[in-house]
């Protein structure tokens, strides 16, 4: 019987413990390509120092913000057009920068770059960042704050930070308006780390926020450590992966700069599924359990790891159904174990599980459904039949959930026959919740992304998800909010932006892998 193959003749994924490591990799870089791979690292990186610049006048900076009285550093702070200008003209040049590695990275190459070599311009682009003011999202302000507010002893999820803390207080006062009174929408073990942190940030605001740089970018590291080694478990080239999953513009700018909690949710999810597969043995098994039950109390989509977890566990015991429920049960019991201690160690009790859909608040046409039911509100206005709006997005959610629900049976079910790589139809799961759930953001498509990256060679992926990522990442500005009453700085600064985005891509021309092709002289994937 060939390998691959099912005892009933039909064709069937392999596992990742059943895919050969890539052993005879791609040849290292020529000269030439060497040559263009420098253009590029120091026009991503430039880039990146760009947007860190604009970061000061034009980022989700506090409200007072502690750098706009000083001479120098503080000048963009005081020139918020020309602010905004460089932090798109960044934005730009770290896109363009990540296609042009891409073309050095694509899966199949004769010659491409090495993992040391993607990891260390993964640095060299992050660097900027993690240095600069946040930028995209003013969610860290809400860590400062519902992390207070469990230090000092209130329930964050029965109570806003506003009640706890005063309207006053310097971390309530850079939450945006509509998170104020709203519960916690973390996992409690988020909420205890931020408690633990607390003490040592006192009421300093910058410092919290660099510290809590330095926690995400500590996940952040856990899955690039983990990706390459999954990849080549699945064989999928680690360079590939990485380029796609870690280099990410999204990663750049919603990790390293926005600070999502993503970070920890997938590097914690993705190393304990390496180090489980590692260490193939129960007490192994349960500690993977243990860690992705862990990544679940950080943010819930973790807890859907667990499953596909088993599902390797099952088929390295031979794929029976006996094996299914044994594995099942144990990680059930591992699961309600781990979730019993954050619980009682919390003091918070289950009331983490009735505010899961507290981001729901916010309404977003980016997701799909809830763009339906919005639509669908505002053409029965039209027609006069009322504001059916509320109605129309009740319905969208339990729509949008009964999707997920099924979607993950289903690529659990082919996942156990052997059908389909288990992280790849974990990433397929992710994505039909990303897209399912009534709110989308860019960095929700991580869920989805890092785990298809390393566990799929489909070309067809590769292409849309690198597309997909361009645009989204282009989408959110800077502010990580509305321009209210500047509107008239978006044009002026947008277009002095293109203006000298065209200028650089002259300067480079015949100096960076142009025009983007994927195709040319490849080579086997697994040769």
């Amino acid at each position: 019987m060939a390998a691959g193959e099912a005892a009933d003749g039909s064709e069937r994924t392999r596992t990742a413990d059943e895919h050969p490591a890539i052993s005879d990799g791609p040849a290292p870089l020529e000269a030439p390509e060497r040559r263009q791979l420098d253009v590029v690292r120091r026009f991503g990186t430039t880039g990146s120092l760009v947007l860190a610049v604009g970061a000061i006048g034009a980022g989700a900076n506090p409200v007072v913000n502690p750098i706009a009285g000083a001479r120098l550093i503080g000048l963009p702070a005081r020139m918020p057009t020309v602010a905004m200008a460089c932090a798109w003209l960044g934005m730009m040049m770290v896109v363009i920068a990540w296609l042009w590695l891409g073309k050095l990275s694509w899966p199949g190459r004769e010659r491409m770059v090495s993992v040391t070599q993607l990891a260390r311009t993964v640095v060299m682009w992050a660097l900027p960042l993690a240095l600069a003011p946040p930028l995209f999202s003013t969610d860290m302000y809400s860590y400062l704050a519902q992390s207070e507010v469990a230090a000092r002893g209130f329930d964050p999820y029965t109570i806003g930070s506003i009640h706890a803390l005063g309207a006053e207080h310097p971390f309530v006062s850079n939450v945006p308006n509509i998170w104020r009174d709203t519960p916690s929408p973390y996992g409690p073990l988020f909420l205890l780390l931020g408690q633990a942190l607390s003490p040592v940030i006192g009421d300093n605001v910058v410092f919290g926020v660099l510290l809590w740089r330095v926690v995400m970018l500590i996940g952040l590291a856990a899955a690039v450590w983990a990706i390459p080694r999954l990849a080549r478990r699945c064989g999928v080239e680690p360079v590939a992966a990485l380029w796609l999953g870690a280099a990410n513009p999204i990663v750049l700018f919603h990790v390293v700069s926005g600070m999502h909690n993503e970070a920890l949710m997938v590097g914690i999810m993705l190393a304990a599924i390496e180090l489980g597969l590692r260490w193939q043995t129960v007490p192994g098994t349960v500690v993977t359990g243990v860690l992705l039950t862990i990544a679940g109390a950080i943010k819930p989509p973790g807890f859907i790891a667990l499953g596909f977890f088993g599902i390797y566990v099952v088929l390295r015991r031979g794929g029976r159904f006996s094996d299914l429920f044994k594995v099942a049960g144990l990680l059930v019991a591992v699961f309600l174990a781990t979730m019993t201690v954050i619980t009682l160690s919390s003091g918070w009790g289950l009331g983490w599980i009735e505010t899961f859909d507290v981001p729901n608040r916010v309404k977003t046409f980016m997701a799909p459904l809830t763009a339906f039911g919005m639509t669908g509100g505002g053409i029965s206005m039209l027609l006069g039949l009322g504001n059916h709006t509320d109605a129309m997005l009740a319905i969208t959610k339990v729509i949008g959930y009964a999707i997920v629900a099924v979607v993950c049976l289903r690529m659990l079910w082919l996942s156990f026959r052997g059908r389909v790589e288990p992280l790849a139809a974990m990433g397929i799961t992710f994505l039909a919740l990303a897209l399912a759930v009534p709110v989308l953001w860019p960095w929700y498509l991580l869920w989805a992304v890092v785990p298809l990256a390393l566990s799929t060679n489909d070309n067809r992926f590769r292409i849309t998800a690198m597309a997909i990522c361009s645009a989204v990442s282009l989408l959110v500005p800077p502010t990580g909010a509305g321009y209210v009453l500047r509107v008239y700085q978006i044009p002026l600064a947008v277009t002095a932006a293109l203006i000298a985005f065209a200028l650089l891509l002259w300067l480079v021309r015949g100096k960076v892998p142009w025009p983007w092709s994927p195709r040319g002289r490849v080579r086997s994937a697994t040769s």
